[in-house]
């Protein structure tokens, strides 16, 4: 097959939609700021609003709960830390509560807040998950204590792709009397949200996971639940989030989720078709995988495999030269020699999970892109293996 470009890392983030490019630039001359009352501010607040809208339609929440943020890891980081505020005159903390249960896999936006925030009056519980990456229910109900002030668990795993049952995980933190808070960054456009259905407190997403312009993310924020201000300066966001807002950016991320609106349950069914035609080509093609991830309860486009033997640097580095755009895990990550975090929760050994790679299929995917895969992948993985002063073959 003739040499070509394939980009399957859009879990990392996503080429912009043409016409979330179109919009971009027609709206290039709205300078005005969004807070200001003459003329020119006005046309941007406008624009703002109307985005305003659209998102929190799409989630079906109202559009005074959602709050415009500089993508996922910030309105992640901006419901975690309010459980450690230091604040003594504050009102909106739940200062009689300073714990957190979350998940074992979450995004590092979220471990290593916690992590931090652990260290000064937080109590964090981390619970485990089974094989598939589904999270222990049994764990999750033992961990919730009477200090608990929040849980904190991704919809939508970025790296294996599974899927938490977030409406079942949202009840019992609320029949404890804890907070739900969500990272639904992977999830937003891909399978159907509803915050009503879910009763979630808090929900994290962000636009260059969906087509749309970086820098731009959101908060909801369910109307009544605590919250306190992560960033001081100005008023905008009801006082929520002070900073200029990022008005191409929000114009932007409101074209992306109008388009998504459109597409999402057509373009699940073609990624769901294009996965398992790599899948299957890929267990024709290649002895000693294991595959990663819930084969149910899984995101449509995510595919992360494991080949025993082989290094999931050299791989990734390998396909490369081929034109072909994967990934080893999280991007955030980029750079840590250590396993995925994510891969070793779900009792994988550290040889498995160094060889893993995530392939992560998007709306530009072709069955030609998959075939191209199907025809390079394989003689990478042998010629790794050849090299390999380590493996001899085997099963997983």
């Amino acid at each position: 097959m003739e040499a070509r470009n394939v980009y399957m890392d859009n879990n990392a983030t996503t080429p912009i939609h043409p016409e979330v490019k179109k919009v971009l630039v027609d709206n290039l001359d709205l300078f005005g700021n969004p807070s200001s009352m003459h003329e020119f501010g006005r046309r941007a607040r406008v624009e703002v609003e109307k985005s305003r809208e659209i998102v929190s339609s799409f989630i079906g929440a109202g559009p005074e709960e959602i709050v415009f943020t500089g993508g996922g890891s910030e309105s992640n980081n901006a419901v975690l830390k309010f459980v450690s505020c230091a604040d003594a005159t504050c009102t909106m903390c739940p200062a009689s509560r300073n714990g957190i249960v979350t998940t074992k896999i979450e995004h590092p936006s979220v471990m290593n807040t916690t992590e931090v925030i652990g260290r000064s009056r937080v109590n964090v519980t981390y619970v485990g998950v089974d094989s598939t990456g589904k999270l222990d229910i049994e764990e999750l109900e033992d961990s919730i204590s009477e200090n608990t002030a929040l849980v904190s668990v991704m919809m939508a795993n970025n790296e294996i792709g599974t899927i938490q049952d977030i409406k079942t995980i949202s009840r019992i933190a609320h029949e404890r009397g804890a907070l739900m808070h969500t990272d639904a960054v992977q999830a937003l456009g891909k399978i159907p949200i509803d915050v009503r259905d879910l009763d979630v407190d808090f929900m994290s997403f962000s636009g260059h996971k969906i087509y749309g312009p970086k820098g731009i993310g959101g908060l909801y924020v369910k109307k009544g639940s605590p919250f306190c201000v992560f960033i001081h300066g100005g008023h905008q966001e009801e006082g929520r989030r002070a900073g200029t807002l990022n008005t191409l950016g929000i114009i932007g991320f409101g074209k992306a989720l109008e388009l998504a609106s459109k597409e999402i349950s057509e373009e699940r069914e073609r990624l769901l078709t294009l996965k398992g035609m790599l899948l299957d080509g890929i267990r024709e093609r290649i002895p000693d995988i294991y595959v990663n991830g819930h084969p149910e309860d899984c995101l449509p486009g995510t595919l992360n495999v494991s080949f025993r033997g082989a290094e999931g640097e050299s791989i990734l580095l390998y396909l490369d030269l081929e034109g072909i755009a994967v990934s080893t895990g999280s991007a955030c990550a980029t750079g840590s020699l250590d396993p995925s975090h994510v891969i070793i929760a779900t009792g994988l050994g550290a040889e498995l999970a160094h060889g893993s790679i995530r392939f992560s299929m998007g709306r530009e995917n072709t069955e030609e892109d998959v075939l191209y895969i199907l025809e390079k992948l394989p003689p990478i993985i042998s010629r790794i293996r050849e090299m390999s002063t380590v493996y001899s073959g085997g099963s997983p």
